[in-house]
Parts: C-alpha cells; sequence; structure tokens
C-alpha cells in the first residue's frame, strides 16, 4: 500500500503540550517532535516507542504494532516501514491519542490570566495575553553569556553541571513569571538547540511549582513574527484548547 509522507498534507499548526510536566527531556523532545510545525517526518519510531512508554501501558504484538492503553482509551500504531514515523494518519492518529488523554486541569471559580513567554538564548519575552496592546516584558541573559553548550547524552538540569549564565537567566525568567497562572511558552530550534525545552528542563529541576504552570509549548519562527502574530497564536492555542 502506497503510504502519504507527512510533508505532502497540510496538518493542523496548533496543538497542546498539557504532558510536558511528566516528561523526561529526551521524551519531551519527541513529544515536541510530535507537535511541531511546519511538521518533521523524520521522528524516529523507536523514541516514539520510548515516549509512549513514558506515559501509557504499552504491549508490542508480534507484527511489531503497538496496542497503548491511557486513561481508558486505546490506540494502535503500526511499525513503519523506515526506523521513522512518516505516515500522517499514523501521526494524527498519534496526536489525537495524547491530545484526548490528557489530563485537564482542575477548574477553579474565575479564570486565569494568560501568560506568553517567548524565549531564544539571546532574550525573553513576556506578555499578559489578555490585555490588549500589551507591551512585553524584557529579560536579557547575563552580558558574558553567548550560547549554551549541552553534550548529547545530556537529558537533565543538574547544580554541578549547568553553565552559570544559563542559570541566571532562567531565574531571572521565573522571577518574572511568579505571578503567572497559566504559562505558554513560545520558541524555535528542536532538541538540545531550543532554548524553550531548556528552560522547561530547568523549571521542572529547579522551580517544580513554575513547571508546574506551564500548559504548553509550541515551535514557533518567533524571529519572524511581530508581537501581535505571536499573540495571535497564544490566543488561538487558549481558545481552541479551552484554557481557563
Amino acid at each position: 500500500m502506497r503510504r502519504t509522507r507527512i510533508d505532502q498534507l497540510n496538518v493542523p499548526d496548533l496543538y497542546p503540550m498539557n504532558t510536558i510536566t511528566s516528561l523526561t527531556c529526551r521524551h519531551l523532545q519527541t513529544y515536541t517532535h510530535i507537535f511541531q510545525h511546519p511538521t518533521l517526518y523524520n521522528i524516529e519510531w523507536r523514541e516514539v516507542i520510548a515516549m509512549l512508554r513514558d506515559l501509557c501501558h504499552v504491549e508490542e504484538k508480534p507484527n511489531g504494532s503497538l496496542r497503548c492503553t491511557r486513561r481508558g482509551q486505546t490506540l494502535v500504531l503500526h511499525e513503519p516501514l523506515t526506523k521513522e514515523v512518516s505516515d500522517i494518519h499514523e501521526l494524527n492518529a498519534l496526536r489525537d491519542f495524547l491530545l484526548n488523554t490528557d489530563e485537564l486541569p482542575p477548574e477553579t471559580g474565575e479564570p486565569a490570566a494568560h501568560w506568553v513567554l517567548v524565549i531564544d538564548h539571546h532574550h525573553a519575552r513576556i506578555f499578559n495575553s489578555d490585555q490588549q496592546g500589551t507591551q512585553s516584558l524584557q529579560v536579557q541573559p547575563p552580558p558574558t553569556t553567548t550560547h549554551f553548550r549541552h553534550t548529547v547524552d545530556s537529558v537533565d538540569f543538574s547544580h554541578d553541571k549547568e553553565p552559570h549564565g544559563q542559570n541566571t537567566f532562567f531565574a531571572s525568567v521565573a522571577q518574572a513569571l511568579t505571578a503567572a497562572p497559566n504559562i505558554l511558552i513560545l520558541g524555535s530550534g528542536t532538541g538540545t538547540s531550543s532554548c524553550m525545552l531548556k528552560f522547561v528542563g530547568w523549571a521542572k529541576s529547579h522551580h517544580p511549582d513554575l513547571a508546574g504552570r506551564i500548559i504548553g509549548t509550541l515551535g514557533v519562527n518567533e524571529h519572524h513574527m511581530s508581537d501581535d502574530q505571536l499573540l495571535c497564536v497564544a490566543r488561538k492555542f487558549f481558545t481552541a484548547h479551552h484554557v481557563r
């Protein structure tokens, strides 16, 4: 049967990442790749299996297919012909399964403010998306820090291995987000080049309370988007996924 490659189809460009606080950095990268826009077609099958084993009960069938069960819902994924997940129908089924089995946060009496963090290695911008014509709060890294490097095998952050400049930068961002109840993070890059994913990993290690308030991450090309365009993407996210 002829398979359709993911890069040949248009797919939705907005997906939530509500599971991020329960994932290791390695599996968080895979989760982000699944929801990446533009859509990736080189997501490794073995990495998808490893991530799913971390999120749900996985039963491997003799024919190589996977039966995944999570919160009462079941997904069957068929082993791809190559080492990558490159079938659009399988990818969409995986996306839907992850979305539909995400645990929703408890509702409160009053709607919470929606905060947006746009972050890269050069600076961070923080918006309150509920305010029209809002101006961003700017957070700059230390002047001596221009780039952060990690080894290929690094999956989490520890006090004795993290660059001082990065720790100082992230701590300043965390302080600026102290009052933020819901935080959506926008950023570019993948894997160890993504400052967005590094900040999530750092928050999980240093500020679990802050990590618990991160309701999503979205990959965007923020360097070619205006503030209004970034906020438009964020508001679509909040509206589409009923974030209160």
